[in-house]
């Protein structure tokens, strides 16, 4: 996304209301499709929220964490402490966030010199100077779990409208962040398809080699490239590269294989 491109995507965030129009979902479907993939969106997005949450006497770091399923955990954050912050709250293992994305609930701090439920990791998040904390987890319709982590310099730095305005931009987040997902699956399922092909295509090349310096058929040569796949635990694509290797003249190493 280019400077441009993004400052306008901030102006027009800039005047969200607790209840945002449609307005606010074309918008967040733009950076989907502006960004590179799900790590840049939610880079983005963090971003976006922490502006628009931030006022001149309050700061608001925004850090946002996605667990998909085989794809392992994503996170983004506006700033560095808010990379510290939750890295800090991994390492305990518990604490505001973790639990609004465990439960599906919204948590809110607006104290961490008073709260009891997470003493240590708030004795922490104090020392970096944490006023209040609020995380806004976002309903993803199983594709994946993910929360919006948000902290304040100042105590009791998130007001009621303020919440309502977390939570509507976490709703509209959400569909867009799904969006997202969907992208990077079919981008994925693409590659993976792209280099299924081309190992296919690499092994087909290398029986091929195989057949005519043995003089046999296809079902002969494609059991000598399996056996020296297990015998040099290898990967048959991987031995197939190096048959076609020594043969272009690429490598010094010249296979020779036998039924």
């Amino acid at each position: 996304m280019n400077g441009q491109e993004h400052t306008r995507t901030h102006r027009s965030l800039a005047g969200l209301a607790p209840h945002p129009d449609q307005d606010l979902g074309y918008t967040l479907q733009d950076l989907v499709l502006d960004s590179i993939d799900v790590g840049d969106f939610l880079t983005e997005l963090a971003t976006v929220a922490s502006d628009v949450l931030s006022t001149a006497n309050n700061s608001v770091t925004c850090s946002i964490t996605v667990i998909r399923r085989k794809r392992g955990v994503a996170t983004a954050s506006s700033d560095a402490r808010g990379r510290t912050l939750d890295e800090l709250q991994n390492g305990y293992g518990n604490g505001p966030c973790l639990t609004a994305l465990r439960h599906g609930s919204v948590i809110f701090v607006p104290d961490t010199r008073r709260d009891s439920r997470w003493t240590d990791y708030m004795e922490v998040v104090r020392r970096h100077g944490i006023g209040s904390i609020l995380a806004v987890p976002l309903e993803m319709a199983g594709e994946a779990e993910a929360v919006m982590n948000l902290y304040s310099d100042n105590t009791h730095g998130f007001s009621g409208p303020d919440i309502s305005t977390a939570e509507a931009l976490a709703g509209g987040a959400a569909k867009s962040l799904r969006l997202a997902l969907r992208i990077a699956h079919l981008r994925d399922a693409r590659d993976d398809l792209t280099a299924a092909m081309q190992s296919r295509s690499t092994i087909d090349t290398a029986v091929g080699i195989v057949m005519a310096q043995n003089r046999c058929g296809r079902d002969a040569a494609f059991k000598v490239l399996t056996q020296a796949s297990n015998n040099r635990n290898m990967k048959l694509r991987d031995i197939a590269a190096q048959v076609i290797a020594s043969i272009s003249g690429e490598t010094d190493v010249v296979l020779h294989f036998e039924e």
